[in-house]
């Protein structure tokens, strides 16, 4: 199961020393996220129990879902299982959903090999350099460039 869930501890039960909690799906809704964090809480052998935490979680791809609302984490899920291990390292990035999908919507340039192989296609697409003088130029080095301006950022995907 590859779906972007948490690990909600019951907080009472954890400083009474006893190890309780859940996993939650957070791709259904946040109501649903809400409706199995009070079930988790209810079960508790610690009767009263009502304060929680989230010790971990999975398939959020580098972005850290600790402190969100039900609501925010939800539409977070979905972006994450939507866009994978992109959309997580984008979120990680711009450490909100509406930054991240910005940068995806207008931002995005596509898969390269390294940028590098961008700068060249770059300059493919705008000018039209004569094949004598094509050994001339180093993407290697306007890539740096790029990069080291702050125009470009890349994201590695493994």
């Amino acid at each position: 199961m590859t779906v972007p869930r948490i690990y909600v501890a019951c907080l009472a039960s954890y400083n009474n020393g006893i190890l309780h909690g859940a996993w939650i799906d957070c791709t259904i809704s946040s109501d649903h996220i809400q409706d199995q964090l009070n079930k988790m809480l209810k079960a508790s052998l610690i009767t009263g129990a009502e304060e929680w935490e989230i010790h971990d979680y999975e398939y959020f791809y580098g972005f850290d879902p600790s402190g969100q609302s039900f609501k925010d984490l939800y539409e977070i899920a979905l972006f994450v299982e939507e866009h994978e291990d992109f959309g997580g390292e984008l979120l990680d990035i711009h450490w909100e959903l509406d930054k991240a999908k910005e940068a995806l919507e207008e931002n995005y340039l596509g898969r390269f090999e390294s940028l590098a192989d961008y700068a060249e296609q770059l300059v493919q697409d705008c000018y039209s350099i004569p094949d004598n003088l094509q050994f001339y130029l180093d993407y290697e080095a306007m890539a740096r460039d790029m990069e080291l301006n702050g125009e470009y950022c890349q994201i590695y995907r493994y």
